[in-house]
């Protein structure tokens, strides 16, 4: 994974992380913090990732991990979109695999970089 770069319209937002890859969850965290960047998370649970966007005053966007431990992350989806908070999907599956609801907004294929991660949430941003 290479480095984001550190211009950044990321600064001030808050972004919920939903990654159950330790490894992936802490270099995403680090990275958003190097934008400056609030990191709300990471969660590793749709459950734990639910009681974030509860507890939430702020949340701005968020990047999800499709797959959770063999869970699907879209009941955080649906509670994002109910809020209006933009996302991106990160999946090591194929598009089609995503459900039609999601599928044209943004999706990142794994392994992702963290530079991809941080243009694609400034793209939300913009």
């Amino acid at each position: 994974m290479s480095s984001p770069s550190t211009e950044s319209g990321l600064a001030g937002r808050h972004v919920l992380v939903v990654e159950d890859e330790y490894l992936i969850a802490g270099l995403l965290a680090e990275a958003l913090v190097e934008q400056a960047a609030t990191v709300v998370g990471p969660a590793s649970s749709v459950e734990r990732a639910l009681a974030l966007v509860a507890q939430a005053d702020t949340l701005d966007m968020a990047v999800l991990d499709v797959n959770l431990r063999g869970e699907d992350v879209y009941p955080v989806a649906d509670v994002l979109t109910a809020r209006g908070v933009p996302f991106v999907l990160v999946t090591g599956y194929d598009r089609h695999a995503i459900p039609r609801r999601y599928r044209d907004g943004m999706v990142l294929g794994k392994p992702i970089e963290l530079a991809d991660v941080v243009a694609t949430l400034r793209r939300l941003v913009d």
